[in-house]
């Protein structure tokens, strides 16, 4: 896309140009006594002031945005100027060198099959009017088509400046084009690792809260983990009394867990991370220690037997991210959800599919920023960590409507960083 700025530019470029070849005219007639057809030039002047008011006017509304409009304004631009120049001398006018003007800034701006495009524009014009203009002093012949001959002086000197002309559309096609590039990739580059490093802001303040909440709630679960065990043995007699307790140290064990849970996400790796196992048997017991969490939402599981399984070291904060997607999953489709997993020595896919109303295009927008949530009661950070979890290891998230209802989360894993040894 090209911003509005560079349109703008563009017009009071071509304002200047306009400016100058009436001031160029007015010299060339009055101070020079050059013979030239004025009407026709004034014509051409006058159909070139309006299209640059469409132009103006096309800004305003808002209907210049894509590259292509912008090639074609300058492509208007070569041929104006080429049908100027037929008028007042064709390749021997001082001025043919403005051609180069569009092609520079082709070359600055857009990419490079733009740029070979108009270098075949400019250089083809350029050639059609050594042979094809209305010379300078025309007079009474100044209707014909004017062929230089090559072998006269003059002719040989036109000859020279067509080699020079095409000498500088190599510089600027070969040299200022590939820097141009070069330029537009270092700043794609920038604004990603700008974007990272801000995604990456958000996750280490996320993990330290996660951190600090972990150490702030494990102490006081720990003494009622230690009270409840003691009230187990002290009113072992009271059967009533005894299975509240029970619930409640269940409940306890509960909370430890996910605090578990919770400092793993936060990078304090669990004891057992670091173990390697199969792909197939990891995503197996991932999927039922899922299903065990969530009875009520049956989940539908088709994995690729393709023979082999590479050994991958486990990491907590991978299953972790799985299973926030799975949770999103369960919430928008409670009644069912399906899951695809293929993968091959070199890539881990995962389809996530649910079967309620899918994604809108605000949600699509939103995912993955965080604190963005569709839920009554969401924080927006479970697709968030999930994906930048999946994200450390190289992999993407994708998210896309299914074509028969519901939505579907497509995770990318390559296994490069995770395989065993």
């Amino acid at each position: 896309m090209i911003g509005t700025y560079h349109f703008r530019r563009l017009i009071l470029f071509r304002s200047l140009v306009i400016g100058v070849e009436l001031m160029v005219l007015v010299l060339a007639i009055y101070m020079l006594n050059v013979q030239l057809p004025v009407l026709d030039v004034l014509v051409m002047i006058g159909l070139y002031v309006a299209f640059n008011l469409y132009a103006w006017h096309c800004l305003r509304q808002g209907k210049l945005s894509s590259e292509r409009q912008f090639f074609i304004h300058l492509s208007v631009d070569v041929l104006m100027l080429a049908v100027l120049f037929y008028f007042s001398g064709g390749s021997s006018n001082p001025f043919v060198s403005l051609f180069l003007l569009p092609l520079v800034i082709v070359a600055t701006i857009l990419p490079k099959p733009y740029v070979w495009a108009m270098s075949l524009i400019v250089l083809g014009c350029y050639t059609l009017l050594m042979v094809l203009y209305i010379p300078l002093h025309g007079g009474a012949n100044m209707s014909h088509i004017h062929v230089v001959p090559a072998t006269s002086g003059f002719g040989l000197h036109v000859l020279g400046m067509w080699f020079s002309f095409l000498f500088g559309v190599s510089v600027i096609l070969f040299f200022v084009a590939t820097m141009a590039e070069a330029l537009r990739q270092r700043d794609r580059k920038l604004a990603e690792a700008r974007e990272k490093y801000l995604r990456d802001e958000h996750v280490i303040a996320l993990g330290t809260m996660a951190a600090g909440a972990a150490h702030e709630l494990g102490t006081p679960l720990g003494t009622m983990a230690v009270l409840t065990k003691e009230m187990v043995s002290e009113y072992a007699g009271q059967p009533e009394l005894l299975s509240q307790i029970e619930i409640l140290r269940s409940q306890v064990s509960r909370c430890k867990l996910a605090l578990g849970q919770l400092s793993a996400s936060a990078g304090q790796l669990r004891a057992e991370s670091g173990r390697g196992e199969s792909v197939a048997p990891y995503l197996r017991n991932l999927f039922s220690l899922w299903q065990e969490v969530h009875p009520l939402t049956p989940v539908a599981v088709e994995m690729s037997d393709t023979g082999s399984s590479p050994m991958i070291v486990v990491d907590e904060t991978l299953k972790q991210a799985i299973m926030n997607l799975l949770n999103n999953a369960a919430e928008a489709s409670p009644s069912a959800i399906a899951v695809t997993a293929s993968w091959t020595e070199a890539e881990l896919r995962l389809v996530i599919r649910d079967f309620g109303a899918g994604f809108s295009d605000d949600v699509m927008k939103g995912m993955g920023t965080p604190f963005f949530t569709t839920k009554q009661n969401g924080h927006g950070l479970g697709f968030y960590l999930a994906q930048a979890v999946v994200s450390r290891f190289g992999g993407a998230v994708e998210l896309m409507n299914h074509p028969e209802g519901g939505a579907c989360i497509t995770v990318l894993l390559p296994l490069h960083e995770l395989k065993v040894g």
